[in-house]
């Protein structure tokens, strides 16, 4: 059983009930709501992955609770309706529904549907969790502050060192090239902001690196760019 969970929405409980087993069979997690009163219910207290709609109901539409749920809620609507109309499919998907099917349909084409739209949504990417602090030697970076510390001392930065620190915090181990950094910082391009650029990096090597010519932490990519490496 997948554990992707659909909510049926419709008024017409012999479809209401062959959607569920045709989707169940097919691997979902079903639940099926009668009215848009009863889908209100089930959507406050559940989290479904899609929800699949009637919209000729009695008592409040598909359409009408459509354009309601979007002002909240960004899950997936399939719209599906007796009406084939253009007016009524561009009123749907005005309303914020991802698609619109036509009855009658053959279950195969809205399971084909189904899978094409969550094929579509963006799956949430998993978060690394950042450290609070890096360490560089006898250094620490406060990320969330964006304060460099060498023991209870505070080591100032200029505007642009912070900038670049909170830029490098954000990419660590990745090669951030002088072009990307020359963008990052708001700046003009060109090969004279990048050749500042260089010397941005110098100045902030400066203040944590035991030997700036051969640093440990912040170190030089060649052909590419800077990459930031703590401890």
């Amino acid at each position: 059983m997948s554990d992707i969970h659909l909510l049926i929405v419709d008024d017409d409980e012999r479809i209401r009930q062959l959607l569920q087993k045709f989707l169940i069979r097919n691997g979902f997690c079903v639940t099926a709501a009668r009215d848009a009163a009863h889908a209100r219910r089930l959507l406050a207290g559940l989290e479904f992955d899609m929800i699949v709609m009637d919209v000729m109901m009695p008592g409040e539409d598909g359409v009408t609770l459509t354009r309601s749920l979007r002002q909240t809620l960004v899950t997936p609507i399939l719209l599906l309706t007796a009406k084939g109309e253009t007016e009524d499919r561009i009123s749907g998907l005005e309303a914020g529904a991802d698609d619109y099917l036509a009855k009658p349909f053959e279950p195969k084409e809205l399971l084909l549907r189904i899978n094409a739209i969550l094929r579509r949504v963006p799956q949430p990417e998993e978060t690394a969790t950042l450290p609070k602090f890096l360490h560089l030697g006898d250094f620490r970076y406060d990320i969330e502050r964006g304060e460099l510390w060498e023991g209870d001392q505070i080591v100032r930065l200029t505007q642009t060192e912070a900038q670049l620190m909170r830029i490098f915090s954000a990419t660590l181990g990745a090669t951030v090239s002088r072009g990307e950094l020359v963008e990052k910082l708001g700046r003009d391009g060109g090969q004279a902001q990048e050749r500042a650029v260089d010397v941005q990096i110098t100045r902030l090597r400066r203040k944590f690196e035991s030997d700036p010519r051969q640093p440990r932490f912040l170190q030089t990519v060649r052909g590419a760019g800077y990459m930031l490496s703590p401890e």
